[in-house]
């Protein structure tokens, strides 16, 4: 059995599938059965609306993860500690490679380690309310760039030691990267962010 959710990258719809052998998942429709008051069936209208946008799905998420791609290896060479698993120095980059479908790149998520929480919400800010690369969010993919600090967002129920053996800084920036507007027109924009936050005391430098 498998579960899966149907919104982020799938849809704007809350909702969620199983899969598994056609006994089990029968059996969870069974009318006699507890979880009938659960709702195993889809509401009609959001079926209909997740139908319509799974047969654009792969070329949507073809994009997400060229343009995440993208956007690593560019913030690599800026200087940025950017986590991806499409970057060679990336521990699982070579695992990766062996099991991926290579047709739809190494995903859309990709982290910038910013170190303080201060620093990773300047930057967000700033890609936000002034260059408008992205938005902040908590729940992740969109056809938008999403960000959050997951330090202080989805992981916070986490003490330090737990966050420090997953790898999350308290300055970890999470990016669902979208496909709206061109990749370069985007890029620009975050470029911008950049020029704009060297004039702020978290970045300057020591």
């Amino acid at each position: 059995m498998s579960y899966a959710t149907c919104n982020k990258y799938y849809s704007l719809c809350t909702t969620g599938d199983v899969c598994g052998p056609a006994s089990l998942v029968n059996s969870l429709m069974d009318l006699q059965g507890a979880l009938m008051l659960l709702g195993p069936t889809m509401n009609a209208k959001v079926a209909f609306e997740l139908s319509e946008r799974i047969p654009h799905l792969g070329l949507r998420v073809k994009e997400h993860c060229h343009r995440a791609l993208v956007y690593a290896q560019r913030m690599k060479k800026l200087g940025l500690k950017v986590i991806y698993p499409g970057l060679e120095d990336h521990p699982d980059h070579y695992l990766l490679n062996s099991i991926s479908n290579k047709e739809y790149g190494y995903g859309g998520m990709l982290c910038l380690d910013m170190e303080t929480e201060a620093r990773a919400n300047k930057l967000m800010d700033v890609l936000q309310n002034q260059t408008q690369f992205g938005l902040m969010a908590v729940s992740l993919g969109y056809y938008e760039t999403l960000m959050s600090c997951s330090g202080n967002s989805t992981s916070s129920e986490l003490n330090q030691d737990e966050k420090a053996k997953a790898g999350i800084s308290p300055g970890l920036v999470r990016m669902s990267v979208g496909y709206s507007g061109t990749l370069e027109q985007r890029w620009a924009q975050f470029e911008k962010a950049l020029l704009r936050l060297q004039d702020s005391a978290l970045f300057t430098k020591q």
